[in-house]
């Protein structure tokens, strides 16, 4: 598509501004004025709604007040995960827009206008940002299964309590059934449905201990997590449960200027891995970015082992403090003593103590830093230590 050439043509932090961004504010302006519309609606006579209203049905009309709300509310959630960039967040509000759009026509009201207008002039940025939202919604087995749960029981109980609507007062429809079930099941139980039989009885009773067991496990299993991982990325710290789900990753060592630029590359390069620093400002400003992050001391051996560094591929460690380095390569080696562990030395002095600490190689930035000057005056192929640098890499 031609917009999306246009949009990757921006740097990246203008596409977020311009595209991302954009997308994130309008789906929360179509949720707010699809809820404002919704509510005002819902008290409004037929014959408020204007000449349009003479072709839309009463039934309808009545409806469409409580669905804007709903819808309204629904979007928030998608906005919500427009703004973490997930991938589920963009196709529900690609959803949800057209709905917002047509319950604005079916409202027949002067104030659900800019609703509609807002709603379709949406899409159209949504479209063009599409690649920018790649994250995947990762839910854990126990998620799924809570879930599941929870519409399981509903499920059971709006049709058992259909099939048995001759054993209730006041159950004649599917959606009385419904009502009944979410009602009872969340404990509210307003007494206009009640059961007439023995029968019916003992299926409310189920319902009732079926639907407070999957409400509070479904809170536990969706909701809990969310709250602590939230509070985790606010202290700069990685729950148990992230933790374990490292493999195969590496380990960075502290954080300094020196290290902004391995987390960059690390990050760009779609590798895994994890940052364990005692530097909380930092630990938060990488928890912020997404980066994982364990906010400990890098030399201190619980945190390394809480990291998994028994299934690491190799450690990183470039500070500007060599000697804070030597300790958390020898803490490193110490606990895994096959692994890889790679640093940089600020004092080209330090190199051969940083190997004897245990490091696999080390990197002396200054001597770097002339190989790069002079083979950036005579070229590649004129200087022979460049050359032979170049050789050893």
């Amino acid at each position: 598509m031609v917009g999306e050439r246009v949009v990757d043509r921006l740097p990246d932090n203008w596409r977020w501004i311009v595209t991302t961004r954009a997308a994130v504010v309008l789906a929360l302006l179509v949720a707010l004025l699809s809820v404002a519309t919704g509510i005002y609606n819902i008290d409004q006579e037929a014959a408020d709604f204007g000449p349009v209203a003479s072709h839309v049905p009463l039934a309808v009309q009545e409806a469409v007040g409580f669905t804007g709300a709903l819808t309204g509310f629904l979007m928030v959630g998608s906005a919500l995960a427009l703004r973490r960039r997930l991938r589920a967040g963009w196709w529900a509000t690609l959803l949800l827009l057209p709905l917002t759009a047509v319950q604005g026509l079916l409202q027949a009201s002067p104030y659900s206008l800019p609703l509609v207008v807002l709603s379709v002039c949406t899409l159209p940025t949504l479209l063009l940002t599409r690649r920018q939202f790649d994250r995947s919604l990762s839910l854990t087995t126990t998620q799924l299964a809570a879930g599941g749960a929870l519409v399981g029981v509903q499920a059971y109980g709006t049709f058992g309590a259909y099939a048995l609507r001759e054993d209730f007062d006041g159950i004649e429809h599917l959606l009385d059934a419904f009502y009944f079930t979410l009602i009872t099941s969340s404990t509210v139980g307003y007494g206009d449905i009640g059961p007439e039989t023995e029968e019916a009885m003992l299926f409310t009773m189920s319902v009732v201990v079926l639907g407070v067991a999957s409400f509070g496990i479904a809170i536990g299993a969706l909701v809990g997590p969310a709250i602590q991982a939230r509070i985790s990325k606010t202290l700069g710290k990685m729950t148990d449960s992230e933790l374990e789900l490292l493999d195969n990753h590496v380990v960075v060592l502290g954080y300094g200027d020196l290290t902004e630029p391995i987390v960059n590359e690390l990050h760009e390069a779609d590798v895994q891995f994890v940052v364990v620093t005692d530097d909380e400002s930092a630990a938060t400003e990488l928890s912020d970015r997404d980066i994982r992050v364990l906010t400990a001391n890098p030399s201190d051996e619980e945190p390394l082992r809480r990291v998994r560094m028994e299934d690491a591929r190799a450690v990183l460690v470039a500070t500007d403090n060599d000697a804070e380095d030597a300790l958390a390569v020898l803490t490193a080696r110490q606990l895994r003593p096959n692994i890889r562990i790679v640093t940089a030395a600020t004092d080209r002095q330090n190199t051969r103590k940083l190997k004897r600490a245990g490091a696999d190689d080390v990197i002396s930035l200054a001597e770097l830093g002339g190989h790069l000057l002079v083979r950036s005056a005579l070229g590649k192929d004129e200087s022979p230590v460049v050359s032979r640098l170049l050789e050893s890499e």
